[in-house]
């Protein structure tokens, strides 16, 4: 019996015990750590699932099962209860197999009490059931401070927080810079103050056509009345409003709340961005980068993301969109409405303005994606630390300087490819990427294509080591050092420099520099640190006899295993398993990725131009021109074929030879 069966026998009786009612369980590892949080509406059944058959469960399932040591439990009265106590859970515990949410935010907006005698605008963090007006969520404390910069140099309320009773002697400096109507001083009625705190509420609500024209009534009012000054301040107050307008960024939706959610997801990494519209108008933009996504939908990122995200939101809009259909989209959605305390729907939009807002959600996480690879990669410090891991676990001489890594595309064994990316210290390298055309290879085998590349890739490092030797002495006594000069029996003087000049020195130092200089040349010459092929160890055993057959198998080599993100290295059979959040994994798996985008680039390329050949292309003496007269003759590649020899030759610039061609080629 395995550890691992004899473990799950001990937690059976535990796991027949459990209810059949909805709930939260919590699985601990042997060190005692949660590494999942999961919810049911039948915590027996489902926890079950976990302790059957390791067949019948998928590969993160597989490992997560393999892992169980403890198990907890929580009974909810609902499901809705359960969902929401899985969410804080995963936000408490951060457990491995789950897929986390690390940013816990708080979103600042800004708030206008209106139940206030004189009501004020300020930032909180809080939104609550207070009667209040609250706009937002801004995206980070600097553009909510700018808004409300914005909105104090258009609209004169008071910033102050002093009690007011119309009787102070004087007002202060924001009266004078035309900031504040002085209430304090009884310069303005309450319904004057009332009046530009509303042109606020409509301003930041997106409503700048009623407040435009609200303004325009103040100003021609104010010059009937022969208030000319006024008249000038309103008439700089709406300029300000229209300029400002005319900058927003707004959306051409009808006037809503709405949260708009995109997702770009690429292996073990995925990050989701949101649109904050509120009224017509953009107020903000975030994303989130989530780990534990591994061989999980988008679907499945979406709704564990959304459940995390709405857990302490301060707002929960109406409308929320999305790109895909969310697993569990009801109860989600249930929660939801619950929350706010009236309905909200969760939208997959098929058209319009609401579909491209989800699509530029989504064009903006895969940027973000993008953008956040690349910052990991300028991290010398997190560079470093990932080779030194890799020199540790394949148990390399030193950190590998140049890693190659190897990957084939094909579809069905058609225009199979292959590519060759390079990591120079842990960055890419795209000067050094070559690809591959499969030749020898018929069909689907991508050991035999592996095989092929790296025999075509390191043929002339091999043809330089047997030229190397050929120049060396032949026998071992001919490359034997004479005991008596050799360097260890030599003294050295004062310097440190030995007495006695033999040569020795000099040789064992020039097949040092020898060895550097194979290691810094570029291309073909270069002699990498690292080899990787993607795949298990098939490719890897492959990839072994062929650069055995060559005479380089001193060259370090692992294969990557998708599935389980395992390395396989020769003569081991355990594979090595790096630690899902260390640097040296999230290396492995950059470099991978790099290199099965970039043959999938070049599959695409070639699959590409064969689609748009001809057989006509085919055919000796048949160019662009004489193509092009062919096919608007006869209307089309069918209509040639259909063609008598006769006729093929009429058409001007062939001849009856070069006729009889194309008719034996169609």
């Amino acid at each position: 019996m395995t550890p691992t069966s004899d473990l799950h026998s001990k937690l059976a009786p535990q796991v027949r015990a459990l209810p059949t009612g909805p709930g939260v369980y919590l699985f601990r590892n042997a060190k005692g750590d949660v590494i999942y949080v999961g919810k049911a509406a039948n915590l027996r059944s489902r926890v079950r699932s976990y302790f059957g058959s390791p067949r019948s469960l998928e590969g993160k399932t597989r490992v997560l099962a393999s892992r169980i040591a403890e198990l907890e439990h929580i009974v909810t009265n609902t499901e809705q209860e359960a969902l929401h106590l899985e969410a804080t859970l995963c936000k408490r515990h951060q457990p491995l197999f789950n897929v986390r949410l690390k940013d816990d935010k708080h979103y600042p907006f800004l708030k206008v009490d209106v139940t206030e005698a004189w009501p004020r605008v300020y930032i909180t963090r809080r939104v609550e059931r207070d009667g209040a007006r609250y706009f937002g969520p801004y995206a980070n404390a600097r553009s909510v401070r700018t808004t409300l910069d914005l909105v104090k140099k258009l609209f004169p309320w008071r910033s102050c927080t002093k009690q007011i009773t119309g009787t102070d002697p004087r007002p202060c400096l924001d009266y004078y810079i035309n900031r504040c109507i002085a209430p304090c001083t009884s310069y303005c009625t309450p319904e004057e103050y009332r009046e530009v705190v509303d042109n606020v509420i409509l301003f930041l609500d997106g409503r700048t056509d009623i407040v435009l024209r609200d303004l325009r009534r103040q100003m021609h009012a104010a010059a009937e009345g022969l208030d000319f000054e006024r008249a000038a301040q309103i008439r700089d107050q709406l300029k300000a409003v229209e300029r400002v307008t005319e900058e927003q960024v707004t959306a051409q939706v009808e006037r809503a709340d709405i949260d708009v959610f995109g997702i770009a997801q690429d292996g073990d990494d995925a990050v989701v961005q949101v649109f904050f519209v509120r009224g017509q108008k953009m107020t903000g933009r975030d994303d989130f980068v989530l780990a534990g996504t591994k061989d999980e939908t988008p679907a499945d990122v979406l709704g564990s993301f959304l459940k995390q995200f709405y857990e302490s939101a301060s707002l929960i809009p109406r409308l929320i969109l999305v790109p895909h259909e969310i697993a569990e989209h009801e109860l989600i959605q249930q929660w939801l409405s619950t929350t706010r305390g009236s309905h909200v729907e969760v939208r997959v939009p098929e058209r319009g303005e609401k579909r491209r807002l989800v699509e530029m959600a989504g064009a903006n996480a895969g940027e973000s994606l993008q953008m956040h690879r690349v910052k990991w990669m300028a991290d010398a410090g997190k560079t470093t630390a990932a080779l030194s891991e890799l020199e540790d676990a394949l148990n390399l001489s030193a950190p590998p300087g140049r890693i190659e890594c190897y990957d084939i595309s094909n579809i069905q064994g058609s225009d199979s490819v292959a590519s060759m990316v390079v990591f120079l210290d842990g960055q890419p390298a795209p000067r050094e990427y070559r690809r591959f055309k499969i030749r020898t290879v018929e069909g689907p085998n991508d050991f035999a294509s592996m095989a092929e590349v790296l025999r075509r890739r390191f043929t002339r490092l091999a043809k330089e080591r047997q030229a190397q030797r050929d120049r060396e002495p032949a026998t071992p006594e001919q490359r034997e050092i004479p005991h008596e000069f050799r360097i260890e029996d030599v003294s050295p003087n004062a310097e440190g420099v030995p007495v006695e000049d033999n040569g020795w020195e000099e040789t064992a130092q020039a097949a040092e520099d020898a060895a550097v200089a194979v290691r810094s040349k570029e291309g073909w010459e270069a002699l990498p640190d690292l080899v990787i092929v993607d795949g298990g160890k098939g490719q890897l055993s492959a990839a072994h006899d062929q650069l055995r057959n060559l005479g380089v198998d001193d060259v370090p080599l692992a294969g990557l295993a998708k599935r389980e993100e395992e390395l396989f290295v020769v003569d081991s059979r355990d594979p090595i398993r790096l630690d899902r959040r260390s640097q040296g994994l999230y290396l492995v798996q950059r470099i991978r990725d790099e290199a099965h985008r970039f043959a999938i680039t070049y599959h695409r390329t070639l699959r590409g131009k064969r689609s748009l050949s001809s057989p006509l292309d085919t055919v000796g003496g048949i160019g662009p021109k004489k193509k092009k007269a062919l096919l608007r003759k006869f209307g089309s590649l069918k209509g040639v074929r259909a063609a008598s020899v006769e006729e093929i030759a009429a058409t001007p610039g062939l001849t009856p030879k070069l006729a009889k061609a194309v008719q034996a080629a169609l």
